[in-house]
């Protein structure tokens, strides 16, 4: 049974280093006609896409400058916040929020790369691109701050996996030594 468990967590993690192959290599969903992520990749993207617009309605309250940078704070900050709660209740539960936290800056980073082309789709028609408001005056910060936040995010999406299997492999060989008598 223990020997399945392991198997199931590596399978996972597996799967994870493929997204994150993919995050690092192919995302671009600038591109709607040839952009086909994994479909954990699609419904991170889309609860994702939710935090950040409740971001704006929590943030509004504060002005209009903190409205427009709400949406992108709020989608790092409610990831982040899960993995510090998580590391707080059980460390080796930490990886996948913190894998979450990194893929949603890596998806940030295309919503900031766009700022002075403006090519990505909204929510709706008519709306502001809040990174094109937010670098306005220096919109050629946008890629290098685009590449810095991709950076980081992948940066933590490789700790996550690596937690994650090391976690894995360390609950499994406590359990063996557990199991056998001395």
């Amino acid at each position: 049974m223990r020997i399945a468990l392991l198997a199931g967590k590596l399978l996972l993690w597996s799967y994870l280093l493929y997204i994150l192959w993919f995050l690092a290599t192919s995302y671009d969903p600038s591109d709607p006609a040839g952009f086909d992520p994994p479909f954990l990749l699609f419904v991170l993207d889309w609860v994702t896409l939710f935090i950040h617009e409740a971001g704006h309605l929590v943030f509004s309250l504060l002005g209009q400058w903190m409205h427009m940078i709400g949406g992108s704070v709020f989608q790092v900050l409610v990831p982040m916040a899960l993995t510090i709660v998580s590391f707080r209740q059980n460390p080796s539960h930490v990886s996948l929020p913190l894998f979450w936290t990194g893929e949603s800056m890596v998806n940030l980073s295309v919503y900031i790369a766009d700022a002075p082309y403006r090519q990505l789709k909204l929510i709706a028609k008519g709306l502001i691109h809040d990174w094109n408001w937010l670098l306005a005056d220096n919109l050629e910060a946008a890629a290098p701050l685009a590449t810095g936040v991709f950076g980081l995010g992948i940066v933590l999406c490789v700790a996550a996996v690596g937690v994650g299997v090391y976690f894995a492999v360390r609950t499994f060989r406590d359990d063996t030594q557990v199991a056998m008598p001395e």
